[in-house]
């Protein structure tokens, strides 16, 4: 076997973390050392003598970074392919040994000073070392949790992993691992585009034939985009992932019962799934079958078959089944399932890579879903169905842990949820399982750190209401903007603001193993300190002291080298909290220069942008946003409000920052905030219309979207779309404002456009071609569909205005309806200003306006009544008669003498002889 192929076994091998059984023996012992590297001896390799060679320094200067002191790109072997091997040996023993040390356990048995030949200047210490790896992992101003085991490792790992590699293909799959550890250290993730995405591409074509790789690799690269809450594109991935290793899953229902005194069955949302990968060698659900039917003793024998798996605690509830009971063993619609053929009770076991595929939809489902409690009804399938099978250590683990999540929000789970938390936290350290078990599937989940399982622990204390054995926690793991939440939860907000300043001032140890050598040791560890989270810290001061938050997020900034987003980011927000536009925007500038992906500076920046009327930095700050984060509804709508203020060129200008219609968040500070689009090109017309139309997917509550999206639609020509915009903003606000709800010159118009086309379709056809098509959506016949639905659903019920009856019945009258008509005519008159005039009446102009009312309501009468069936010419007229004879009754001590009286007495004259006729 060549070099070469046997270097493409041994990558699939390392990635899989499964050992080839198929890979022979090599020279120089290549095999038994990439063996090694699966089965996590990494102090084997970390010790080994090419491991030596390459962490040799390169000066004995260790006020250097770690990049400097090392140079991780010497040759390791004559053949540069087995000399690129021990490299990435290494660099995969890095990771994992950083991995087992905070995420897996059990304990580390190799520290990074161990991996040093030389012996190093006594201020070389282990915490020297970690102290300089925290303070270079730090990126864009977010620091790295300071107390990580070993983050040297890590840091060495990044190293080995940026030098060039020429002949193997898997080194940018690991910096796309490293690049995921690296992200879960920080304090928080900090998005970013990575430069190697072209060649995970090409890996992707690479491996496509492989199904277990290529589902790997999706699934990777999706959990990379959900860490940076760019859940589209993590979904994208996961779909990929599932289609790749050939999984089939389907939410459905099944009929069954979910308590234990329920009688009648109930359809029951169950998540039915199937695998097409092979096996695990570490477990064969069919084998242990087979097994077991062997033996009589079955329980010796399945515990003996199956690896053991973190404890799994009862719910023990007096009302709630452990799981739910299906008594069908088909879904419910079995037309159209594909897995009609599985028995939602007994499923087959799943491939632990189509568990981690399941577990991260999961996750994205609650990324994507609004928090009510569908999100958690729609979740709990994909974690039943995984849990329901445990077959990987790391992959139960992260099960146990969703459903320990969604159980924290019933009453009835809480408890479990607590204590199984508890368990979680507590078999980190244990050898339950062996390390390969641990690490096989560890790149393929969200599986948190020692640190963030109990920060979850003690955050689920909080929520219970124990705030002090949360406080405990937060202290030991010095996670201080928790501890100070701790200390205001317990109404002292003063030792939360004490505890920081004696952090900043040096009158606080942040360690217990630090405070135990004395005060000595402070300076030197105040002097290391990573300059990130002493910024992190005076951020947090400055939210503490709210009267002094300049100066302390400016101290901030300035301690970080310009380097803290999250100083800019609160300074920025104070300044436009005070109306300090101008200084915001600088400020903001700056946080987006150093965090371009993060939403709320770009919405920030581009509001106060607005405030300025800089039109084309708000549209260039909206744009960007929305392109972080499509689903912002109220975003698209700001946006749109900027393409109605700038000329076609600005709106070109703006776009090229993404090349695309994009915006940001809507300020939604004042509450008339409706748009005008008096003299705006076409262009941006369009423009805006689409960016609202993109915009109300995502904000279909927003009265205000509606209506701007009504007015530009209208602009356009899209009157179809003006009619629905219509419909909505009454249906979310008439109950609020009544009938002012209606916009009714759009009504009218709405109205005109219907009735202006010929009442015939054929006729209309002849005389404006197809342009009164019954198919054309905002005209004539095509848009009287929309009207009238608009009218008889949703306005009349609710609406009782003078204009909106009588546009109805314009409507009716096009239509020939003149019964219909007649009554909307009549509705109109009856709370029109004519009909509800009182005795008394002084306004003299309002009693003219009544006058003409009155006069075209008889009008109508004349018309109308004739043509209505039933009606006739005898019973129009008397009720013309008596609205003209109410009307001069109420008004004729006030008005008698005025000019228009005389109308009135002609117009009864008239009428009374009519009648006589």
């Amino acid at each position: 076997m060549s070099t070469s192929s046997t270097a493409a076994q041994i990558e699939k091998a390392l990635v899989q973390g499964k050992w080839d059984s198929s890979l022979s023996d090599a020279p120089n012992n290549l095999i038994a050392v990439a063996k090694q590297v699966v089965d996590g001896d990494f102090r084997a390799i970390l010790t080994s003598s090419f491991a030596r060679t390459l962490f040799n320094p390169s000066t004995a200067d260790f006020d250097r970074s770690l990049g400097e002191i090392f140079d991780f790109s010497k040759e390791l072997d004559e053949d540069p392919i087995t000399g690129e091997l021990y490299r990435l040996f290494v660099a995969v023993a890095c990771l994992h040994a950083y991995v087992q040390a905070n995420w897996t356990g059990p304990d580390l048995n190799v520290t990074p000073l161990e991996v040093i030949p030389l012996e190093a200047p006594e201020s070389v210490t282990e915490q020297a070392l970690d102290a300089k790896a925290i303070s270079e992992l730090a990126y864009g101003g977010e620091p790295a949790y300071h107390l990580a085991k070993y983050p040297a490792f890590l840091r060495f790992s990044q190293l080995i992993l940026d030098v060039p590699f020429t002949h193997l293909q898997t080194p940018v799959w690991w910096k796309l691992r490293a690049t995921l550890l690296h992200q879960r250290t920080l304090d928080d993730p900090v998005a970013f585009t990575p430069d190697y995405e072209g060649a995970l591409d090409s890996l992707e074509t690479l491996y496509s034939d492989d199904h277990n790789l290529s589902g790997r690799l999706y699934l990777e690269r999706g959990l990379l985009q959900h860490l940076f809450d760019q859940n589209r594109n993590a979904l994208e991935y996961f779909v990929k992932a599932a289609r790749a290793t050939g999984m089939e899953y389907e939410l459905s229902g099944a009929l069954g019962k979910r308590t234990k005194f329920q009688v009648d069955e109930k359809s029951q949302l169950v998540l039915l799934a199937e695998s097409h990968l092979e096996d695990d060698e570490e477990y064969n659900a069919k084998e242990e079958d087979e097994q077991a039917s062997q033996f009589d003793d079955t329980a010796s024998v399945s515990t003996a078959a199956e690896p053991k798996m973190p404890e799994t605690l009862a719910l023990n509830d007096d009302t709630l089944l452990e799981q739910t009971e299906f008594t069908s063993s088909r879904p419910t619609d079995t037309n159209t399932s594909r897995l009609s053929h599985i028995d939602p009770s007994k499923q087959p076991a799943l491939h632990p890579l189509d568990q981690s595929i399941l577990l991260s939809l999961c996750l994205n489902v609650k990324n994507t879903m609004p928090a009510h409690g569908l999100t958690n009804e729609q979740m709990a399938p994909y974690v039943a169905r995984v849990i329901t099978h445990p077959r990987n250590w790391s992959v139960h683990t992260m099960a146990l842990l969703l459903r320990a999540r969604l159980e924290s929000q019933r009453t009835r789970t809480v408890e479990r949820s607590a204590f199984q938390l508890q368990a979680l936290v507590d078999q980190m350290p244990t050898a339950d399982s062996t390390l390969r078990e641990r690490l096989v599937y560890f790149h393929s989940i969200l599986l948190p750190s020692k640190w963030e399982m109990e920060r979850e622990l003690a955050l689920r204390y909080m929520s219970l209401g124990v705030i002090k054995s949360a406080l405990e926690i937060f202290e030991r793991l010095e996670m201080w903007e928790d501890v100070v939440q701790c200390y205001v939860s317990l109404s002292q907000a003063g030792k939360g603001l004490a505890i920081v300043r004696d952090l900043l001032e040096g009158r606080k140890e942040e360690a217990d193993s630090v405070l135990a050598r004395g005060k000595d040791g402070y300076a030197q560890r105040r002097a290391t300190r990573d300059v990130a989270r002493e910024a992190k810290l005076w951020c947090l001061l400055g939210d503490l002291e709210p009267e002094m938050a300049p100066e302390r997020y400016q101290k901030a900034w300035t301690v970080s080298k310009e380097s803290s987003g999250r100083a800019m980011r609160s300074l920025g927000g104070y300044y436009f909290a005070h109306n300090q536009y101008a200084e915001a925007v600088d400020c903001l500038k700056r946080a987006v220069k150093l965090n371009p992906l993060m939403p709320r500076p770009w919405f920030i920046l581009g509001c106060a942008c607005m405030r300025l009327e800089d039109w084309e930095g708000a549209a260039n700050a909206f744009s960007r946003c929305v392109a972080i984060d499509e689903e912002d509804g109220e975003s698209w709508s700001n946006l749109a409000s900027m393409y109605l203020r700038l000329d076609e060129g600005a709106v070109k200008k703006a776009q090229n920052v993404d090349g695309d219609d994009t915006g940001a968040e809507t300020e939604t500070e004042d509450d008339d905030d409706k748009i005008a689009v008096a003299a705006v090109p076409f262009s941006n017309k369009l423009r805006a219309y689409r960016a609202l139309k993109q915009g109300l997917k995502f904000g279909y509550e927003n009265w205000r979207m509606w209506y701007n999206y009504m007015i530009v639609s209208m602009d356009v020509g899209e009157l179809s779309e003006a009619c629905r915009a219509l419909g909505r903003v009454v249906e979310e606000t008439v109950e609020k404002v009544g009938a002012s709800a209606v916009d009714e010159d759009v009504l009218e118009r709405l109205v005109d456009a219907v009735t202006r086309a010929p009442l015939d379709i054929e006729e209309a056809k002849k005389e404006g071609g197809d342009q009164y098509d019954v198919n054309s959506p905002n005209e004539g016949h095509g848009l009287y569909r929309n009207v009238l639905d608009l009218f008889e659903r949703i306005l009349l019920p609710r609406v009782s205005a003078p204009r909106v009856f009588k546009a109805y019945g314009r409507l009716m009258k096009w239509q020939n309806k003149w019964e219909d008509a007649l009554k909307a005519y009549l509705d109109a008159y009856r709370c029109s200003d004519a009909a509800t005039m009182e005795k008394g009446e002084q306004d003299v102009a309002k009693w003219r306006e009544a006058v003409s009312e009155v006069e075209d309501v008889v009008g109508v009468l004349q018309n109308f009544g004739p043509r209505v069936d039933g009606f006739g010419k005898y019973k129009w007229k008397p009720q013309a008669r008596s609205i003209v004879r109410a009307f001069m009754a109420r008004t004729k001590d006030s008005f008698e003498d005025e000019p228009e009286w005389d109308r009135l007495v002609e117009l009864q004259e008239e009428l009374k002889k009519a009648e006589e006729e």
